[in-house]
């Protein structure tokens, strides 16, 4: 399932550009605090990795977070910092667009009806 993949993908990209953002590539002064942001999606990345519906639904639900703080960001800031912040919008828009394919893909799959072995 290419959805589920990208999305799975999209999650471990994002959690580690997250964090070396704010850790090594681009830290803001003083505020290594913000690394913390991280730990929603290492928690939700066990699920998600197992196909479980609720973490997913979770995730649809923060992804667009990260990607409306990393634009800001990107609108907002300089340097390297925009590019990162830039970087970090992208990877949270294609995985929100990931999760949501997967989603139909399992929608539609439902909808099929079910095949007998006669």
């Amino acid at each position: 399932m290419g959805a589920a993949r990208a999305t799975i993908t999209g999650l471990a990209a994002l959690a580690l550009l997250e964090l070396l953002w704010e850790t090594v590539l681009a830290p803001q002064s003083g505020s290594m605090w913000l690394a913390l942001k991280v730990v929603p999606l290492v928690i939700l990345f066990r699920g998600v990795a197992r196909g479980e519906r609720r973490p997913r639904q979770w995730l649809s639900l923060l992804a667009p977070l990260y990607f409306a703080e990393a634009l800001t960001r990107a609108l907002s800031e300089t340097g390297r910092h925009a590019v990162v912040a830039a970087m970090a919008a992208v990877i949270a828009a294609a995985t929100f667009v990931a999760l949501l394919a997967w989603f139909r893909a399992e929608r539609a799959a439902a909808r099929l009806p079910a095949r007998t072995g006669s």
